[in-house]
């Protein structure tokens, strides 16, 4: 088979399988109470500072309103803390609650897993070569039915 036809076969099993894969990675006894979508939200979030509702919608390409039937599911389960802005009344913070770092933890540990599969056995030029085509596939992604 040529690289053209490989490298076609591998990024559609790898569409149809990513999503798939990651949710019986991630989605575990545990955390079964939210989807793979609520993980990502959980990510977005991210440890640390609170967020404003704008931002982490912005990050996620998606509307606010869009972000608030999600987050009002994640406070409700607990995941995801809601507080108005000290500076801003009008502006609506989030931030992860211990169950929440508890969810992004394990969500970063499969995406670091997946990465060093990824970087297994390639040299350091090898791995800017892959980063290289990574990032024209991002571009393309971006641009695509613009």
């Amino acid at each position: 088979m040529d690289n053209y036809n490989t490298i076609n076969e591998v990024l559609v099993k790898l569409f149809n399988e990513i999503m798939d894969i990651e949710e019986k990675a991630i989605i575990t006894e545990e955390f079964k109470d939210i989807s793979n979508n609520d993980m990502h939200i959980i990510e977005a979030i991210g440890k640390g500072e609170a967020r404003s509702m704008s931002a982490v919608a912005k990050s996620l390409s998606v509307t606010v309103g869009t972000l608030t039937i999600a987050i009002n599911n994640l406070v409700k389960k607990g995941y995801v803390c809601r507080m108005r802005s000290q500076e801003d009344r009008r502006v609506v913070l989030i931030s992860l609650s211990k169950k929440g770092e508890k969810a992004y933890n394990h969500h970063k540990k499969f995406h670091e897993e997946m990465v060093e599969a990824t970087l297994e056995g390639l040299d350091e030029k090898q791995t800017e070569v892959l980063v290289s085509a990574l990032q024209n596939l991002s571009r393309f992604f971006r641009g695509y039915g613009k």
